[in-house]
């Protein structure tokens, strides 16, 4: 079974941000759930480097746009390897095999007419480097996500017949029955892409004279590629389009495009219109989310209150940093987050819950049993009831999108557990019955090694060495896909019986709000 995933290529006019860690770190959770559950996944990131900004950014800084592309590409690998992110490929739309894609699909185009040439006079944002038309435009006439006013911009460049494609794409994406069916999630976001959709499409500006920083036209050299055309096209290259054909095969169509809601309309409509036009599959799953506030506030540069990745990882470390981005608000509608909330949930979630689980127990086994793991008769039944809770919510939690509801049930089972050992009361087993305590202290530890499989994907690196904490043998990556592949406990528990635990470490220091 494959999995293809992919997150929109960042432009790289500037620094990764949150917003980009978000939509990275979802992508990478459900790749790492994804090959745990047996799935052979692709996962494409990448960098957007080409367009007008790019080229302004440039000159700014008295860079040429190429060194600043590198520069800013080298940034994105840094913080997505300080995350741990596990892309399997990471493209630039300056790559040659990129160029050799873009050209391809925009001659298909041009050979079967879909390309034609006019004159267009029309509002175009800086930012987004896109046209509005008036009803497009906030009460203000302002771009609706950078409330700066549109410049009217007059030139005579190439368009797509976008409207030629209006029925089909309505079929494709109302109708769950079609064999090309696009689903597009969040619910309400489906509806919206629908509802605007009915109004009817225009054809849009395929190329650009004035924007010298770009692909040029293979059929007329003083136009380059549009910019959100070259940079849509990046899902095909990065699969080996034209130059890898067995691994486009193979791979091809993405099984999820995961983006932030304000690059939708790109997705969900024109860039499945480009691909019928092509003759290619279309992807299955377009997922959107929100955007992040601070505070009630949009975050800005202007307003002093953009969280960093690397401010996070230097507060709550790598690991924590990626369960508490992916985890604090729910997935797809706008959320607001604030130091406060981040330091809460840390604490709640991960000092006073899972780390004071592992420590409390381990420091049982040191206290009582010199730190080796007991000999007893293995007791397999708190297990037992944490993975069935788990089997039955975690899983369909987390392929809804609904990751602090995965994250919830998580904490519940935790939570179970240290309940379980005030049950039991182990301080007070210690002078009546030592057999029981055995018992009791190595299903403790039992019952952690199923919760870390499960946290595999939020906190890969924390839950190996909880592992190897606890006493678990062997890669618990391996371990864990094999358990998830027929959800059988084995009959002696994942441990083995006197085995030395590791040293106590803790795992999340208490932070003071």
């Amino acid at each position: 079974m494959k999995f293809y995933i992919t997150t929109p290529v960042y432009y790289a006019n500037d620094v990764p941000h949150i917003g980009h860690s978000y939509t990275t770190l979802v992508s990478d959770v459900i790749a790492r759930w994804k090959r745990l559950n047996g799935f052979d996944v692709f996962f494409l990131t990448g960098t957007d480097e080409h367009g007008a900004k790019i080229a302004t950014v440039a000159s700014g800084k008295n860079k040429t746009p190429q060194d600043l592309c590198d520069e800013m590409s080298a940034r994105f690998k840094e913080m997505w390897k300080l995350l741990n992110i596990s892309y399997t490929k990471f493209i630039r739309t300056t790559e040659q095999k990129h160029f050799i894609s873009v050209e391809r699909i925009v001659k298909i185009l041009f050979e079967k007419d879909f390309i034609f040439k006019k004159k267009y006079e029309g509002l175009y944002c800086l930012e987004c480097e896109k046209f509005y038309s008036q009803k497009d435009l906030d009460e203000s006439g302002n771009c609706p996500f950078h409330k700066t006013s549109p410049v009217i911009q007059s030139e005579e460049n190439y368009f797509f017949r976008l409207s030629s494609f209006q029925t089909e794409l309505l079929e494709r994406i109302s109708d769950p029955n079609h064999k090309e069916y696009i689903e597009i999630q969040p619910e309400e976001r489906r509806n919206e892409i629908i509802g605007k959709l009915k109004l009817g499409l225009e054809d849009i500006s395929f190329s650009r004279t004035t924007v010298e920083w770009g692909i040029p036209l293979p059929f007329d050299s003083k136009q380059t590629v549009y910019v959100w055309v070259d940079a849509l096209i990046n899902y095909i290259t990065g699969v080996g389009y034209i130059t890898d054909e067995a691994k486009f095969q193979k791979y091809w169509p993405a099984d999820m495009h995961l983006m932030a809601k304000d690059i939708l309309w790109f997705h969900s409509i024109i860039w499945p219109a480009i691909l019928m036009a092509v003759k290619l599959p279309l992807p299955k799953k377009i997922y959107s989310h929100g955007f992040f506030t601070i505070n009630g506030d949009k975050m800005s540069k202007s307003l002093g209150n953009v969280i960093s990745p690397s401010e996070l990882v230097d507060k709550y470390g790598v690991d924590a940093t990626r369960y508490l981005t992916v985890t604090l608000i729910p997935f797809g509608p706008d959320g607001d987050i604030s130091w406060r909330e981040l330091t809460s949930k840390y604490n709640t979630d991960l000092a006073n819950n899972l780390g004071n689980l592992v420590s409390r127990t381990i420091k049982m086994i040191e206290k009582y049993f010199n730190s080796q793991l007991p000999q007893s008769t293995i007791n397999l039944q708190l297990a037992k009831e944490v993975a069935v809770i788990l089997k039955e919510d975690f899983a369909d939690s987390i392929d809804n999108m609904q990751f602090h509801r995965a994250a919830e049930v998580l904490q519940n089972v935790i939570t179970i557990v240290n309940k379980q050992i005030e049950i039991d009361s182990p301080w007070k087993l210690v002078k009546v019955d030592i057999e029981k305590l055995s018992s009791c202290t190595s299903s403790y530890l039992q019952a952690i090694g199923i919760v870390v499989m499960y946290l595999l994907p939020f906190m890969p690196t924390l839950s190996e060495k909880i592992w190897d904490m606890i006493g678990g043998v062997g890669n618990i990556n391996e371990i864990a896909k094999k358990y998830f592949a027929d959800m059988i406990i084995p009959e002696n528990g994942f441990l083995v019986p006197q085995i030395k635990l590791n040293a106590m470490e803790i795992l999340f220091p208490r932070i003071e709000k």
